[in-house]
């Protein structure tokens, strides 16, 4: 007698099993509407005179997203790019925002008492700053202040002494970290002179006092943008009371073919004008 047995149709069950393991998701629709909102608060975040709309839609983009997350079988991958992209924004808003502060009060506390003489045989610096030119006949980009000029402000007398172009060979030599300048560049050193005149019995640091370098296209650059040891570098951070004096050079990287045609801009101290000085 034969006996019928059954088999079960594993291969269909199997089949049946990978197409309902490959089904897609649903559209999470939530988690489209954070990345949305989150992505329209990111480029309102990074414009200005549109922080506030940044402000308002990266939170709510932030709680949709978490939301979204924990909605059941449902696809996840829009909620978490909206969850980045919501907390990146709010870090760029913030940078941004803090550029403005800063921009505003630079504008707003400059003392607009800074006084500047041009060098002759009795200008140095430990030399007085009398009969000041107004800004707008000279220091600004387009007519700087020639080198060895004493400028003034209410705390800082600063003086740029000499500027070495192409000095690239001396500064990667000045310190085996210094790193060569990115192709097409080159290092410039800056040698300048910052006495403290002000009143404060603490003292203050040269480090109020900065030295940009600003490009022929109107790019500003610092030490800080490819940081190198300059030789002889000025001592910033020491504290200077009245009358004390600290020289040294400043190493900044510029664009080769116009390191020439760049000016300085110079800034007496935390509130004290900017003027421009020529690097040659």
């Amino acid at each position: 007698m034969t006996e019928n047995t059954t088999v079960p149709d594993t291969t269909r069950e199997g089949e049946a099993r990978a197409a309902t393991g490959k089904a897609k998701k649903p559209l999470n629709v939530l988690g489209l509407i954070a990345l949305i909102t989150a992505a329209l608060g990111f480029i309102f975040a990074c414009v200005p005179g549109a922080l506030i709309v940044g402000w308002v839609l990266l939170p709510i983009a932030f709680v949709l997203a978490l939301v979204s997350l924990f909605l059941k079988d449902k696809a996840k991958w829009m909620g978490i790019t909206a969850l980045i992209v919501s907390i990146v924004g709010t870090i760029v808003g913030f940078a941004v925002f803090f550029s403005v502060v800063a921009s505003s009060v630079d504008n707003a506390f400059g003392s607009g008492d800074t006084k500047v003489v041009q060098p002759s045989s009795n200008a140095g610096a430990t030399g007085g700053a009398a009969d000041a030119k107004p800004a707008a006949k000279a220091g600004t980009r387009e007519n700087p202040y020639p080198i060895g000029s004493v400028i003034e402000s209410k705390d800082w007398r600063v003086v740029i002494n000499s500027v070495t172009l192409a000095a690239t060979d001396a500064v990667v030599a000045a310190n085996q970290f210094n790193k060569p300048p990115t192709a097409g560049s080159e290092y410039i050193l800056v040698n300048y002179s910052a006495t403290y005149i002000g009143d404060d019995a603490n003292g203050q640091m040269p480090a109020f006092v900065s030295i940009d370098y600003v490009t022929a296209d109107g790019k500003t650059v610092n030490d800080l943008d490819n940081h190198a040891v300059a030789p002889k570098p000025i001592d910033s951070v020491s504290t200077l009371y009245k009358n004390a004096t600290a020289t040294g050079n400043e190493a900044i990287e510029v664009p080769a073919a116009t390191a020439g045609q760049g000016v300085l801009a110079v800034r007496p101290g935390m509130l004290g004008d900017k003027v421009f000085v020529a690097v040659k």
